[in-house]
């Protein structure tokens, strides 16, 4: 059989820098415009230089960006195996940090794809989710950006008031309830404060009270989304441990994907980023340091706010994590993380056995005997 020809890809918005090869054959640069029709016109001379090589098999490669999957689908469409890698997982030493192109990006891809094919090295691949569950993320990720947003509008409005000398009332408490938007409002219309400060105010409540019904908009389209066939029965059994809402159930499901793709816990925590960093070296083994924070950011924080409430409602939560506190008192942190931890694996256990029981029961019925 031909060895394959590789191609490896450093990816951009608007163009594309390929280094092509067949085995260890030195490599061909090319540049591609990153346009549908450009796209189409290299994969039919990746093609045609596959047949003009006794039917060679094509591996492609690419670094994992904000571009999405869009190149992966359309390559695999056209029967060609791709990978795509994730960037954090790629090792780089200092003088290649200070000294990055794109050509040289794509000779370590290649290189990657290379060791991959012809010695059998592991490559640092990401997992690709299907087109559904990409879109399901949309969704969610725009509640929580929105959320986000409103936060940093209470914080300019804060740093507002600071700024301008306008103390907040004691009888107002410290949360954002109707009493202060009133109070803010007030401030707006009182022609004894100055029409700088009035202004500010007026247009920061003004986006704020956007952000705040667009929040309202998405808890809607997620409560759709989890009432969906695809969710709700997941959703139903993640959503019995305590601590577990909705959102957190839905960002957790949809960041995730597919859970039976888990082994065991070890897996899942390195994903999540919820694994201790290890270093040896010598004489010294098993040294653990901080958590790695690789894989979804978003999983681990709604895990974390979740962690609160588990810590009044499930006793035996709470005595883990006082056993833990009592170790080490300065160090409460360690028993949040571990708490992150053992939630994100009940998630995953009932998650998984959910999503397994939802697959047998859509699977079509055998043939009959």
């Amino acid at each position: 059989m031909a060895q394959p020809i590789m191609v490896a890809c450093d990816l951009h918005d608007k163009s594309m820098l390929l280094k092509i090869a067949q085995g260890s054959d030195k490599p061909v640069k090319r540049s591609v415009l990153n346009t549908r029709t450009a796209r189409t016109q290299l994969i039919a001379d990746l093609q045609a230089m596959s047949q003009a090589k006794d039917g060679a098999p094509i591996v492609f490669a690419y670094e994992a960006s904000g571009l999405g999957f869009g190149l992966y689908d359309e390559l695999t469409e056209a029967g060609i195996q791709c990978f795509v890698l994730a960037p954090t997982r790629i090792v780089r030493s200092p003088q290649q940090a200070r000294q990055k192109t794109d050509e040289k990006d794509a000779d370590q891809i290649l290189e990657l794809l290379r060791g991959h094919l012809l010695a059998g090295n592991r490559l640092p691949t990401v997992w690709i989710p299907d087109p559904q569950t990409r879109d399901d993320r949309e969704i969610v990720r725009a509640r929580l950006d929105a959320v986000d947003k409103a936060s940093s509008l209470k914080t300019q409005i804060k740093c507002l008031l600071k700024r301008t000398h306008v103390p907040r009332p004691e009888g107002l408490g410290q949360g954002w309830t109707r009493l202060f938007y009133a109070w803010l409002r007030g401030i707006c219309s009182d022609p004894a404060r100055g029409i700088g400060l009035r202004s500010a105010l007026e247009s920061l409540l003004r986006q704020l009270e956007f952000m705040e019904t667009e929040i309202e908009r998405l808890d809607g389209a997620i409560a759709l989304l989890a009432e969906s066939a695809r969710y709700a029965p997941v959703v139903a059994e993640v959503a019995k441990l305590p601590g577990v809402g909705l959102l957190t159930a839905m960002v957790f499901l949809t960041e995730m994907g597919d859970l039976r793709r888990f082994d065991n816990r070890r897996q899942l925590a390195a994903f999540i980023g919820l694994a201790p960093c290890a270093f040896e070296s010598g004489n010294s083994h098993d040294r653990k340091g901080h958590i790695t924070r690789q894989g979804p950011s978003r999983v681990r924080r709604v895990l974390c706010q979740a962690v609160w409430p588990r810590l009044r409602y499930d006793g035996p939560e709470k005595e883990a994590y006082e056993r833990i506190v009592t170790k080490n008192p300065k160090k409460k942190k360690i028993a949040v993380v571990a708490g992150m931890r053992r939630l994100a694996v009940r998630m995953w256990h009932k998650g998984k056995a959910a999503q397994e029981e939802l697959k047998r029961t859509a699977a079509p019925p055998g043939p009959a005997e």
